[in-house]
């Protein structure tokens, strides 16, 4: 395959899809979103059988338990699938509308109006459900977009993309407002990258290492986040139970994730009361425990934090755990170490949780909940293109509104500026 010929081709069939569905109306990109729900729940069998080559290929290929378990489909998993289409059509849409319409002192009305960026270019690893979130955010929103998957889920991928055409079909609109690219070829990546004739936005959802070199290599704006290092601080004023509730949650509910808790911060107050109990539902569960020097004499059988723990993100079941102070030292330790995605404290004393929700610099900042809620589905999005943790364009959890732009509309009479 000549794979320059091949994404300039796809290139352009978006750009020309992208004119199509920025204007399609609500009830028809709603029609092609419960079309694609229906086409996945008559497809379960041939999903599941695609997916299962696809993880077979990924446990000969040696596959990190990590990716395998975001690879994996499974009926659960079609549910969410199906679920968030359904939760997507069910949402405003945000196309078209006004907001701001002021009257100016020479007669005009002045205000802004939501519409589509254009092309959004989506690369991903693992996980083939991201497809069917893309597709149905970036339809909703407007735009036409264009998927990259890993090589490891292209069987998976290949069988959800019948879907979706099946969806964009039977509502009237070009299939090619969603092209997910059938070649493994690294190069097809490159291509896509430097295509901003074609392409408005790369949203790159994976490894950091994959979207470093997005974020080195694009001529394209780059929405994004490389890691995932989120933090639970346990503070003096804590509920025992809430906190222990939450913390063993926030890290084991499920390893794979980027809103997983990697760090444990707790006040020194509290720390040997509840770290014991800590220690021994996370071993339960086969959390392997690595702290500070004080959480060494509390803990037993967890083994010493180095620096860089405090700044990995493990995917994994490991846990740093570090004994502070109290508040300032929590809020130092995740200013100096978080990747600004989300950090929660457990703590019953309005006055600090408030302290808390304003100097914390995260895309989320929770108080008294899992740092697991972090998501797009939980906040009533439908679904998620991504989190970002950039402050330019969208912040955390990226849905409808964080996949369109707004143009100022004036409105006038004959008025002439004088």
């Amino acid at each position: 395959m000549d794979v320059k010929a091949y994404m300039a081709t796809i290139g352009q069939q978006a750009r020309a899809a992208s004119r199509a569905i920025g204007k399609a109306g609500t009830g028809t990109k709603n029609t092609a979103l419960l079309a694609m729900a229906d086409a996945i729940e008559n497809s379960r069998d041939k999903l599941i059988a695609a997916n299962q080559i696809d993880l077979e290929s990924g446990k000969k290929n040696g596959l990190e338990p990590a990716l395998l378990d975001r690879l994996e489909l499974t009926s659960k998993g079609i549910d969410g699938m199906i679920e968030g289409l359904q939760q997507v059509a069910k949402l405003p849409d945000p196309i078209g509308a006004v907001t701001d319409l002021t009257y100016q002192p020479s007669g005009i009305q002045v205000g802004k109006m939501r519409v589509p960026l254009g092309v959004i270019g989506i690369i991903y690893e693992s996980r083939p459900n991201v497809t069917v979130e893309a597709a149905s955010l970036c339809l909703k929103s407007g735009n036409a977009t264009i998927l990259r998957g890993g090589s490891e889920a292209i069987n998976s991928n290949q069988a959800v993309a019948e879907c979706i055409r099946i969806g964009l079909e039977k509502a009237g609109l070009p299939t090619s407002a969603v092209q997910v690219i059938e070649t493994t070829d690294r190069a097809a990546v490159g291509e896509l990258i430097t295509m901003p004739e074609f392409v408005d936005v790369i949203i790159p959802r994976g490894g950091k290492g994959l979207i470093e070199r997005i974020s080195n290599d694009s001529k394209v704006p780059v929405i994004k986040h490389l890691d995932g290092i989120c933090h639970v601080y346990i503070d003096d004023a804590a509920d025992k139970e809430k906190a222990i509730n939450i913390a063993v949650n926030a890290k084991t509910q499920r390893y794979g994730t980027c809103n997983t808790m990697e760090t444990l911060l707790i006040a020194e107050s509290v720390a040997t009361e509840l770290l014991p109990t800590l220690a021994e539902q996370y071993q339960a569960k086969g959390v392997e425990l690595r702290g500070c020097e004080k959480t060494l004499t509390i803990v037993n059988n967890a083994i010493t934090a180095t620096e860089e723990d405090w700044d990995t993100e493990y995917l994994a079941p490991i846990l740093s755990i570090k004994v502070v102070a109290g508040i300032d030292e929590a809020m130092d330790h995740i200013s100096q170490h978080s990747s600004e995605h989300t950090e929660t404290i457990v703590t019953e004393n309005y006055t600090l949780a408030q302290r808390f929700l304003r100097e914390v610099d995260s895309s989320s900042v929770m108080v008294n909940a899992s740092t697991r809620f972090a998501d797009g589905f939980e906040y009533g999005l439908g679904a998620e293109i991504g989190i970002s943790t950039d402050k330019l364009h969208a912040r955390g959890p990226v849905g409808l509104e964080g996949l369109t732009t707004q143009k100022y509309i004036v409105l006038g009479d004959g008025h002439i500026r004088l």
